[in-house]
């Protein structure tokens, strides 16, 4: 079995300091990675208007936002000036490559993106959409010297603007939503050509505090539903098991070493597709138990012509 590894960054704390750590432990544990990096602006400190989302009160008290990610990062684009994590941490991106590991894009500016990209947001235009998707691409190519392969929305927050910018991009393949296994999505009827590899297991912040699950135990939760014999995709954070989740990332990493799993890049999965038989399935936005908000989801399969 396999079990690819999705690193999203969304952060300039954590592309400094969670990328650094995390790179050090999955060499340490032989594991491959898929790292999608936020290449614009660090806006977090204006998400915290989303209080008023439904579920999203709930999750930060389970999993104690300020210890995660610090309080200064909580003021990027509020009371502090949001940093420019592409210009200014480009040297540790390419040191991510030149470690042997796949990168691509999260997205230009995390919180732009994962609040405004909604398919009820009444400015998530085409153009809105194609503009923050061109300014990542661009500066991923002025940061690696090569167009990005690959891109995981921030929040498994997308549309159907950048549903169909994936292909328009060139994009290898996706990893956009959540579901159960590789599939070319449908939109509007329309089938796109850029394969999505969505994430198929929880996060660990979407399982810490709810049904008596503890930083201790959380790790055992995740390898019970690797059970079932399928690859898996495994969404990371920089933020979190990059840095204090760390040691219940270890315990997960020797988990599945134990078992025999290869931990290998989203990458190394969709060079096996074959997008001929990759079943074409409808794009659902829902909800997620331990997610606030509405997130792209692999629906139905689509028998249409």
């Amino acid at each position: 079995m396999q079990v690819a590894l999705k690193v999203d960054v969304d952060t300039f704390r954590g592309t400094r300091e969670g990328v650094p750590r995390l790179v050090e432990l999955l060499k340490r544990h032989g594991a491959h990675a898929t790292f999608l990096f936020s290449l614009g602006p660090d806006h977090t400190g204006r998400a915290l208007k989303r209080v008023f989302r439904p579920g999203f009160f709930s999750k930060v008290s389970r999993t104690s936002v300020v210890s995660h990610y610090g309080l200064k990062t909580l003021l990027y684009g509020t009371l502090l000036p949001g940093p420019d994590i592409g210009r200014t941490c480009a040297d540790t991106l390419r040191a991510v490559r030149d470690a042997g590991f796949e990168v691509g894009i999260h997205t230009w500016d995390h919180v732009k993106w994962q609040d405004g990209v909604g398919t009820d947001a009444q400015h998530a235009t085409a153009a809105w959409t194609e503009r923050q998707m061109t300014l990542a691409c661009e500066r991923f190519e002025e940061i690696f010297g090569t167009p990005a392969r690959t891109h995981g929305a921030a929040g498994w927050q997308m549309n159907r603007h950048a549903i169909r910018m994936t292909q328009r991009l060139g994009l290898d393949y996706c990893s956009d939503m959540r579901g159960t296994q590789p599939f070319m999505p449908v939109v509007d009827g329309e089938v796109t050509l850029t394969p999505q590899i969505p994430t198929t297991l929880p996060t660990l912040d979407e399982l810490i505090g709810l049904d008596g699950v503890t930083e201790e135990n959380v790790h055992e939760h995740v390898l019970r539903a690797c059970y079932d014999g399928r690859d898996h995709v495994y969404t990371l954070h920089a933020e979190l098991e990059g840095m204090r989740l760390a040691p219940v990332f270890e315990r997960l990493l020797q988990g599945w070493e134990q078992r025999g799993v290869r931990l290998v890049a989203t990458g190394e999965i969709a060079a096996t597709l074959d997008r001929a038989t990759l079943p074409r399935c409808r794009v659902r936005w829902g909800e997620v138990r331990g997610r606030s908000g509405v997130l792209a989801t692999q629906g139905t399969e689509f028998l249409g012509p």
